[in-house]
């Protein structure tokens, strides 16, 4: 897998998964929603931890910075 996410995008995606679980487990959100919130945030850590978002392929996206 080449690398296609940036150190920003990175960042926010791990912001988001730890606001999305802190969501969850507060009891913020709960039911459906809660678990959508979870799973969501599961994706966003594990393709931070990668550096590779599988959706931006079909698209060209890119946010590495060029070496």
């Amino acid at each position: 897998m080449k690398k296609n996410m940036g150190g920003a995008d990175r960042i926010i995606r791990v912001i988001l998964a730890i606001v999305f679980a802190a969501l969850y487990f507060t009891g913020t959100v709960s039911g459906t929603w809660g678990l959508v919130l979870v799973v969501l945030g599961g994706v966003f850590m594990a393709t931070s931890v990668v550096s590779f978002c599988p959706l931006y392929l079909p698209f060209g996206i890119n946010t590495c910075k060029k070496d």
